[in-house]
Formats: C-alpha cells, structure tokens, sequence
C-alpha cells in the first residue's frame, strides 16, 4: 500500500473468456479487506480513502487475477477471468445453484442463527447508547447537458458542489441535508423503547420534515439477524434468514484477521430473480459466529418501482471478546424513474452511528411513558457549538457546502418558483407568502354528482408553520344543477402540548353520502368521495343535505392513545326528489331529522410515529394498528330534537407483513344501535358504485342496498408482491403484483325500525333489508403494478344474487385504483 492522503476510485467490469458477465465476483484492493461484488452486469465500483497499488478479482471455479493499478483513479477497465481447468465441475455448481449440502458457507450460517440471541442488544436486561443521524438527498449523474440545461440557468453556482459516489461511480450534487442528535434508551423486560431527541437541524426549507419522515419510513431500523428487513413497504429475505438457504447461494470467500479476530467472507446472491433479495458479502468472528462487517445490495431484478439501486452497510464494534453491537450504518438508495444504467436519477442517503453503549441501568416505566411527544422548540435551534460536540461523525467538504449553497440558493427567484410548485403538489395547498394563507385543496375544486351537477370548489386554511398551535380552515362550493351554495368552516386550537389538549368545532352545510362507512364521522370538513366521482355504474342520486354543526375536546395523555368527547347537532333531508328520507310519527309523517348527539370516543394506534408538536402533525410510518371504540347518545331533550338511542361502534384494522409473503391488511367492524332510528340514522353497509377499488367498501352493492342497526364486517386483502408472478418466465420481466380479497358482513334491522321507516305513500321510500340469515360476501382478485402505476379488481359478489329477489344486483364487476407504490 502507498500511503497517502487521495483516494483510490476504480470501475470496470468482469468478464469470462466467452464475454459472458461474471456475476457476483469478488473485487477487492490487494492486501485489504476493502472490496465489492459485481453485479448482474458484471459491473463494479470500488473506492477508498487510502491508496492502493493492486486489485485482485476472483471467483470461485477461475484463476484469480491480480491488476496493477498505475493512477489512483481508473474507470471502466475491463477484466477477462479464466477457467481453472481442476475446477470445472465447481463452475457447473456456481454458474446455477449452489449446493446446500458440503458446503462450509451454509455450515458457518447455522452457527450464525445458534449464537445469534446473544449478540447484541438483546442479551442485556437494559441499554442506552448516542445516536447520530445523518439525511442527505443529491440529484445524480452529472453531465454537461444537465448543467447547460434550462432548468439550472442563473443557478449554476450548484455544481461547484458536484462528487462521486463512493458506492456507484456516479456524480452527484448535495441539494439536501438534516442531521439529528438523540439519547436512545432500552428495556428487554419490559419491551419499551424511548427515543429522546437532542437536537434537529435541516438545510433550511420549511416543510423539510416532510423529506424527512419519507426518508426514515423508508429507511427504518432493522436488525440484519431478523429473518426479514423491511423496506419501502416490503419484506426483503435477510441473507441471514433461518429461509436464507432456499433464497440464496453461499459461498466461502476469504478469511483475514479484522480487529485482531480471525472472520470468514461469504459472499451470498440470490437463487432467483425478481423476489425481494439482496446480494453482497459478509465477514463474520469464527468464535462468537457475530457479524462484523455486512454489505446488501439489491437486486436490479427486484419486484420494487422507482428504485434502480438499494446498499446498505453496516459495521459492527467489538466491545469485549463476546460483545458485538451495531457501530456505523449506511444506506442509499437510487430513486429514478427507470433501471436503465444510464438514467438520472436521486440519491436518498443515511447515514447513522452509535457510541456510548451503557448496560443494565434499570429505570421506572414511567420513564418510558413519562412524556407523550418531543415539543421543546429549541431542539430545532441549536447553535454551531452543539454540534461540533454531538457529531459522531464529522461533516466533509460536500456536506458542509450544501448548508452554505441551499442559504445562497434560496434567494433565487426561480429556484423559489420551482420549490414552491414542488410544495403545492405534495401539499395540495397553494401558501401565500405575503399572508399566513393557504389555499386549497386544489384536488377538490371540481366534482360532479346527481344532485349538484357540476360542483365548483374553494377554500382555504390558516398557516403560519408547521407546528402551528392553532388552525382555521373553510371552503365555499356550489352545485350548478341545484343552484345552491354550500360551506364549511372550522377550528382547532391546541391547549397543551404535553397531553396534546385540543378543542375544535365548526360548522357545514352541504351534501354528503351518507353510508360511505360504517363508522361514522363528525369530522366538519369531510366529504365522501362517493359523492363526488363524475363517472359510475349507475345514477347516484341517495344523497342528503346535511348541517352539521360540532364541539369536541380530546387529549392524549399517554403515546397514540386518545379520548374524545364530542356533541354535534345535525338535521338531515333528502337532497334528490327521487330519493326519500321519510318517517313515520305520532302526528304523521315527518321529512327532517334532527337530532343532538353527544359521544365519546376512544382511539389507540399502537407502534405509531408522529412528527411535530403542532395541532395537526404529520404520521411518519403506515404499518401500525388502528383501534376505535365509540359510544354515541342521541338526546331528545336537547333542541327538539326527535330520537332517543345509543349507538355503539368498534373498528380494528391492522396490517401484517407476511414474512417473504407480502402483506395482509384485515379489518373488523361491529356496532348496533339499541333505539328506534329513522333511515338517516342507521347504519348503512357501504356500497360502492364508483370505478374505484375503495377499501372497507363493498364493490358490488350499490348504496342504501343493505342498512341496519347492528352489524359486523370483516374484510380481508393480501397483496403478495409479485411472489407468485415471479415463479412464471413470461409474466416475470413485467413486475406484476397478485392481490387477492375477500369481504363479508353479517347485519340485522329490527321490526321496530323497518316499521319507522315503512311510508308507502312516498313511491321513493326505500324497503330496508339487512343481510341476515346468511353473511353477505364478496371477493375479488387483482393484479397492480400495471406499468407501475395502475391496479385492476375484478370483483365477484358471493351471494344475495337470486334474479328474483334481487333483480339488480350486479354479480361481477371492474374497479382500479392509481398510485405510486414502491
């Protein structure tokens, strides 16, 4: 080795004598325990902070060849293995599948998995450690056509901050950075975890938080001992799965003293393609069998969208001859819009490290629970000094320039322009510099339904930041078939932030269909996309005009746990002369409903993550359970109002990740209301009469076609992901996903209530029925990921089908749905 202060950057790519790519050789800098593996393509880059004179690249079943390297950089050389002629039948073996039998790799694996329980964290009854967080995100492949382009003029001072990534060859310019201190703390016995942060800083633009919580979603913590590691929403089989063997092949590398402990290299890379796998290397202790240094990179074949390159690193600390933890952890991703090599692209990075691991100290659960959410201000405004003592890892040349080129590059008018159009897609709300205004959401301006025709939308909402401890928010519409105004308008105002105290009402009038869920809502400014699609599979005019006017109070005293007590009044008529809410009283028949109500409600969201310490914040993770239990009182007593009854309702919806298998979301509702109700008061099973695949909707029942007054539905969906897609040669190339569901509900209607509702004089008036004496069901297979966007269901109707009886139901059906899915 010359010793010196450049780095070596080399590239190149592996070949056989046929010219045939070597996947999954090993290429690493003579004398050092620095290297990589190629790629399906046989490619490779390789880079160090040192200067290295050699290369060697090797594969089992060929000569290994060992390449001077002249200059300290060197790209796209080309290297040619050949074929050992002893080893010929070990090619036969890597070329396919490696053998689970006789093979030392697999061996040291099942060592892995035996001493795995005590490496790490887990045996100890307590831990706390430092933690330091470093988010970047930089656009990649730099070319002069980029830098010449229209897009950058007046702003090509940005690439004087232009490097190469280490991992990929590929130029890249910083555009941002957020860096976060925190105190971690642990406790094995009771389960808990309390993650208490220090201090926040960001490159400077207001809605940061919102790259921030995409990124940590992204890139959750994860433990590589875990038989899967998630990511983007999906399930990777760990290389150190107990399943790895039937997912990957092994291969005994090398072995090299590291930190004077004596590890093996295994190289790992996938049995197929197009399954959620990895391929790298690691080197792992032949004592304690602990990983000290592991490398994973994904697939390029993967069944994942917008994502050309994932690598991940991570390094590991010896603290003692048995103890391993977790020191250095690096992940980057390549977000573009295709996998070709030379496509652009984005770099979302992170980098965490660890120090100051401290064992056994037992505290109080109260600790744990003790504070609901992080809301100290001055978290968000440390000074320099802070973080030159908190850093774990010292900023370099690049990352020290974005702060200083993002403070330049926000007085540029165009780049203002740009930032603020980025905003208003992902916001939906257009911000008034000027004014502590927003306006939208721009994505309701326009609907159209039976009754309003077309539908014209505005509003607005105050804004003066993010963490805002109060916040107004209304909208004006009008139906140009009913020649009718409507608006709504409401508050809230956060009273304490430890217990997040908040008190919120408003006030709307507008038309709405009811029955859209089962679990009602008195949220003010709700409205039913049911109500709105321009386009179904028949008319829809089953719509009510609603006032709605509401007051409730709720607090969180302890983490994702809320009570609400609320009291709204509301009165209720049909807003189509085809469609009847009708009743029947002691003095006739009556048109208008109204009714008080007051409730309480109880709303748990286990394993949550919440940023900000506003009034309304933002979720930062999607796979927790959702629990709600309410108790509604309608009063009679209260401004004439007409009904006395209790309803009571129960939901639960969690999602599953299936292991390899992908995901399960299952949800279960249950209510009954105990009291003689009008139909605007029951609870309608909800149909779905749109073209679009809504979840907790039943596809092939049009509205109103079933309602009752208890009730419960289950309703089950699994999206495998492509597993099964990927097992087929010719579907395989298209990155398809199955996605199977079944639904059920299982209701009934009193004599009492179908007695209220039955007014014969009015041809309008609906004949209530609930589906009883057998659940009704549906299910449904689809296939998404259609040109990555596009998803389709074909919907079956299980039952309640018989022609005579039910003349109009509608026994298959087509539904999709669009969006953006990794």
């Amino acid at each position: 080795m010359l010793s010196g202060i450049s780095q070596s950057k080399v590239s190149g790519y592996v070949f056989d004598e046929f010219n045939e790519p070597i996947s999954f050789a090993n290429v690493i800098f003579s004398g050092s325990t620095e290297g990589t593996i190629t790629n399906e393509d046989g490619r490779f880059y390789l880079e160090s902070d040192e200067t290295w004179d050699a290369l060697t690249v090797s594969f089992i079943g060929f000569e290994t060849l060992k390449i001077p390297l002249e200059k300290k950089v060197n790209y796209n050389l080309k290297f040619t293995l050949k074929e050992e002629a002893a080893q010929l039948n070990q090619v036969v073996i890597v070329s396919g599948k490696q053998s689970k039998k006789n093979n030392p790799a697999i061996d040291i694996l099942r060592k892995i998995w035996e001493n795995k329980r005590s490496n790490g964290l887990k045996q100890f009854k307590q831990y706390e450690y430092d933690k330091y967080e470093k988010v970047e995100f930089d656009i990649n492949t730099i070319d002069s056509a980029l830098i010449k382009s229209r897009l950058f003029r007046g702003m090509e001072f940005v690439f004087d901050e232009v490097d190469t990534s280490r991992v990929t060859g590929k130029t890249y310019l910083p555009m941002f950075i957020n860096e976060a201190v925190s105190k971690v703390y642990g406790d094995n016995i009771l389960n808990k975890e309390k993650n208490e942060l220090k201090g926040n800083k960001n490159s400077g633009f207001s809605d940061n938080q919102v790259i921030i919580d995409f990124v940590d979603d992204l890139y959750s913590d994860f433990n590589v001992y875990d038989n899967y590691l998630k990511f983007f929403d999906k399930s990777f089989v760990s290389p150190l799965s107990r399943t790895g063997i039937n997912t990957y092949n092994y291969v005994l590398s090398d072995s090299a003293f590291i930190d004077n402990k004596w590890c093996y290299n295994i190289i790992y890379y996938p049995r197929r393609k197009n399954e959620l796998t990895f391929k790298g290397d690691f080197w792992v202790t032949d004592s304690t069998y602990a990983i000290k240094e592991i490398n994973l990179q994904a697939s390029k074949s993967a069944n994942i969208n917008w994502v050309k390159e994932i690598y991940i690193e991570q390094e590991f600390d010896m603290l003692n001859d048995s103890l391993f933890l977790v020191k250095r952890d690096y992940m980057m991703s390549d977000f573009a819009f295709n996998k070709k090599e030379k496509s652009r692209g984005i770099y979302g990075k992170r980098t965490t490290l660890y120090d100051n691991y401290k064992f056994d100290i037992e505290k109080d659960k109260k600790f744990y629970d003790a504070e609901v959410y992080n809301y100290d201000k001055d978290v968000y405004d440390r000074d320099d000094e802070f973080w030159a003592e908190n850093r774990l890892e010292a900023l370099n040349k690049d990352e020290k320039g974005v702060y200083k080129m993002l403070d330049t590059l926000k007085t540029v008018k165009k780049f203002k322009r740009l930032y603020n159009l980025g905003s208003i897609l992902a916001s939906g709300y257009i911000e008034f510099n000027t004014l502590p205004l927003d306006y939208g959401p721009i994505f309701s301006t326009f609907g159209f339904n039976e009754v309003e025709g077309l539908r014209l939308r505005t509003g607005g909402r105050t804004y003066f930041g993010r963490n805002d401890l109060w916040r107004v928010e209304g909208f004006l519409a009008y139906g140009f078939r009913d020649d009718k105004f409507k608006y709504g308008i409401s508050g809230k105002w956060l009273l304490d932030k430890k217990n997040r105290l908040i008190i919120s009402g408003g006030n709307r009038r507008d038309v709405e269909q009811i029955g859209a869920s089962l679990t009602t809502s008195t949220d003010v400014l709700g409205r039913s996309l049911a109500s709105s699609a321009v386009v179904g599979t028949g008319a829809n005019d089953k719509l009510t005009s609603i006032n709605l006017t509401s007051l409730a109070i709720e607090a969180e005293p302890f983490r994702n746990l809320i009570f609400r007590l609320g009291a709204n009044y509301r009165t209720l008529e049909s807003a189509s002369p085809t469609f009847s809410l009708d009743y029947n009283t002691e003095n006739g028949i009556e048109s208008e409903i109204k009714q008080f109500e007051t409730s309480l409600s109880l709303s748990y969201f286990p394993n949550r993550k919440m940023t900000g310490y506003g009034v309304e914040r933002r979720i930062a993770n999607d796979d927790f359970a959702r629990l709600f239990a309410q108790v509604t009182r309608g009063d009679k007593s209260y401004f004439s109002s007409d009904f006395d009854y209790t309803k009571v309702q129960f939901s639960y919806i969690q999602p599953w990740q299936v292991g390899g298998f992908g995901r399960l979301t299952s949800s279960i509702e249950a209510g009954k209301t105990f009291g003689e109700v009008p139909l605007g008061l029951l609870s309608v099973i909800p149909g779905n009469q749109t073209y679009f695949s809504i979840y907790n909707t039943f596809s092939q029942l049009d509205f109103y076609e079933f309602v009752s007054d208890t009730y419960t539905s289950v309703h089950l969906e699994h999206n495998f992901n492509g597993r099964l897609f990927s097992r087929i040669p010719f579907l395989r190339k298209f990155n398809l996903r199955e996605i199977v569901s079944i639904r059920g509900v299982l209701a009934d209607i009193s004599a009492e209530n179908i007695v209220l509702n039955d007014v014969p004089s009015n041809p309008n008036n609906l004949q209530l029925v609930a589906p009883s004496k057998e659940p009704y069901y549906e299910y449904s297979v689809g296939i998404g990921n259609i040109f990555k966007v596009f998803r389709i269901d074909f919907n079956f109707r299980g039952n309640y089908k018989d022609e005579i009886l039910y003349p109009d139901a509608r026994k298959f059906g087509v539904t999709g749905s669009f969006g953006f899915y990794f």
